[in-house]
């Protein structure tokens, strides 16, 4: 269910100093889809890290169980019915035990996507009803990075081999339908899966009655129409250790991840001419695919962020200015020549 592709339905944001706090940084890409993706996506990247940064400053926010959090999605009419499957991440730890921080972040990651959701449901003028949009969302903190994900745009690690090779890891899992845990799910709260006959590679959650809407995701901000049929908004959160091979992080939407592998979206990103430069080095690659592919095609909107991680500051001398730089660039399908 793509919907209103005559505006870019991206959105994206890069907020350094998070909660004040020098080695914080937070990024985030948001695919909206639907009539109204746009407002919806829109909304999101405003008001999410709002909502994040007020639950990481609440006193006493380390004593808080993510019990109590999973509990109180519960209610309010059953918008958020959770179960075993969804309160566990799909996503594995990529490296070492999990930091103390760990635990306190993912409670404030779980919260704040649940008040946003809670945000969307009520909102007077954004009609959320059969619109939404993904999010995946990186806090860098120090060497530590928790990753929040929420639909089917994606996070890849651009890190180097033992022979200084640069090679791709995906730090997020593309919450699609056909993942097995979450067609479950679906399936048990009586939405149907199944896909179009011109996109049979494609599955799509469906109400229990109707042939609508088509949602490609399994989880998804907004799109209420679906939440008492199995969609939820609860993120699926991560860990990674950042190690001394580390090079950047690329978030992007799927408009991306369609035409561009994770190790081509990494190869682009190491050869880009600066820093500054490489998320539109990914976005004009991403359309030139698309011209490729499918021509006859409507470009998908792209949007891109990039973290670089910097982690061979520890061998720059003092005061050289060596801190994490982050660029995005969101563009919409065709904008390009």
């Amino acid at each position: 269910m793509r919907g209103n592709k005559g505006v870019n339905q991206d959105a994206m944001l890069v907020w350094e100093n998070f909660c004040s706090k020098e080695d914080t940084i937070f990024c985030g890409v948001f695919d909206g889809h639907g009539p109204y993706g746009h407002l919806v996506s829109k909304r999101v990247r405003d008001l999410l890290p709002i909502k994040l940064s007020a639950n990481l400053g609440r006193d006493g926010h380390k004593e808080t169980s993510t019990n109590i959090v999973t509990s109180s999605m519960t209610e309010g009419g059953g918008t958020e019915r959770m179960d075993r499957d969804t309160e566990t991440p799909l996503g594995t730890e990529e490296n070492g035990d999990y930091p103390e921080m760990f635990a306190a972040l993912r409670t404030s990651l779980l919260r704040a996507f649940y008040v946003m959701d809670r945000d969307l449901k009520f909102h007077k003028t954004i009609d959320s009803v059969f619109s939404g949009t993904t999010a995946v969302t990186v806090i860098k903190q120090g060497h530590d990075l928790l990753i929040g994900n929420l639909g089917d745009s994606r996070a890849v690690l651009g890190t180097r081999d033992e022979y200084d090779q640069f090679f791709a890891v995906q730090l997020t899992v593309d919450l699609k339908p056909t993942i097995p845990s979450e067609a479950a799910r679906i399936r048990e709260r009586s939405g149907r899966i199944f896909s179009l006959p011109d996109e049979p590679d494609v599955a799509r959650v469906w109400l229990p009655k109707y042939n609508m809407p088509g949602l490609a995701m399994a989880r998804a901000f907004g799109d209420f129409c679906l939440k008492d049929y199995g969609l939820i908004s609860m993120p699926d959160v991560s860990y990674h250790r950042i190690t001394e091979k580390d090079e950047f992080v690329v978030l992007a939407t799927d408009g991306v991840w369609d035409v561009l592998s994770n190790s081509e979206v990494v190869s682009i990103v190491s050869q880009a001419k600066s820093e500054a430069s490489a998320a539109r080095f990914v976005v004009e690659s991403a359309q030139r695919a698309w011209r490729t592919r499918f021509p006859t095609s409507k470009i998908d909107d792209c949007a891109v962020v990039c973290l670089f991680l910097n982690t061979d500051a520890r061998n720059k001398p003092p005061g050289s200015g060596i801190k994490d730089l982050a660029n995005a660039i969101e563009l919409g399908g065709g904008n390009l020549s």
